[in-house]
């Protein structure tokens, strides 16, 4: 499980296809790398994947990308020199401090706008507003105030019209993670709450039942919460 803090950043060295499986190579900090060990998971943008190859004297990792990562997430559409978040697993009893993030991307949306609150002023000294399509699919599951995934970052919604989102994004966001590097029509990776997809669930009775779906503590625990 993530929280959404992103740790810090990494640069994308290489994306090779393998004969189905597309391998990823990724410089980061060696604070993070030399942390990682083989078979560690770690968050890429968002998207939560598996060491299977660490260089800690040239602060490398590499993970490999399955079919369904390939459809689901951005990942295969960056490049080498692309900037992407990393964040390490949340330590049991580390305090929450964004929201259950699991790594698992529901979608990609598309950037419409990233602009300043006050024009001209600092990047790092306002904050900006970050306008983004998210896919249909989406939509039921992001609430206004609610908490969203951005390429990794746990963010609060402030706004939703149709399919549209707005958030507003505080300077050291904007500033210590990959969102400074994107442009109108940039892919993001959209994970939506995972929580209110139990919700969901919880409204509708299972397949086959009639008895409706109980969110509790054991349950949690039992899936991994």
């Amino acid at each position: 499980m993530f929280t959404g803090l992103i740790e810090t950043t990494g640069t994308i060295r290489s994306l090779e296809d393998r004969q189905g499986v597309t391998r990823i190579t990724v410089a980061g900090p060696a604070s993070l790398v030399h942390r990682l060990h083989p078979g560690d998971s770690v968050a890429v943008s968002g998207v939560c994947l598996t060491a299977v190859d660490i260089n800690p004297e040239s602060s490398l990792f590499v993970a490999d990308l399955a079919a369904e990562t390939i459809a689901r997430t951005s990942l295969s559409r960056l490049h080498s020199g692309s900037i992407v978040n990393l964040e390490l697993p949340t330590v049991a009893g580390t305090p929450l401090g964004g929201h259950i993030v699991q790594g698992h991307v529901d979608g990609v949306g598309t950037v419409q706008a990233l602009q300043p609150l006050v024009a001209g002023a600092q990047s790092s000294a306002t904050d900006w507003w970050l306008r983004l399509t998210i896919p249909d699919e989406c939509v039921r599951y992001v609430v206004e105030k609610g908490s969203i995934a951005i390429e990794g970052i746990s963010l609060t919604v402030a706004r939703i019209a149709g399919n549209t989102v707005t958030i507003a994004i505080i300077p050291h966001t904007y500033t210590v993670t990959n969102l400074h590097t994107l442009t109108p029509g940039s892919p993001i990776n959209i994970e939506v709450d995972v929580m209110a997809k139990y919700a969901e669930r919880r409204a509708a009775p299972p397949a086959g039942t009639e008895q409706p779906f109980e969110l509790t503590v054991e349950y949690l625990i039992a899936n991994g919460y």
